[in-house]
């Protein structure tokens, strides 16, 4: 199942997220070392999504923003750590 990801940047919030009836349901969030790195640093997701995949799908579309937009990732969040260890595909954005 596809969920529509958001990605949201402000002094507030920096993620990326699906929200379900103006609910947020999932988020990856980051915060900026410089313009050009950034650190994930928690992953969520309700557990009416839980096994879906939605996690991946987070983190999926913050490597393509990453990519678009010349951005290097670092990682506190284990979700993340972890999904970086095993996929050799994203290394490229790892900073």
């Amino acid at each position: 199942m596809s969920f529509p990801i958001a990605h949201i940047e402000n002094e507030q919030r920096r993620g990326f997220f699906i929200e379900q009836a103006g609910k947020t349901v999932a988020e990856m969030t980051y915060s900026r070392v410089n313009d050009k790195l950034i650190i994930i640093d928690h992953t969520v997701v309700d557990d009416s999504l839980s096994g879906q995949g939605v996690a991946r799908s987070l983190l999926d579309a913050l490597v393509a923003w990453a990519r678009e937009s010349n951005t290097k990732v670092l990682a506190t969040c284990p979700y993340a750590i972890a999904q970086f260890n095993k996929d050799p595909s994203i290394a490229d954005v790892r900073g």
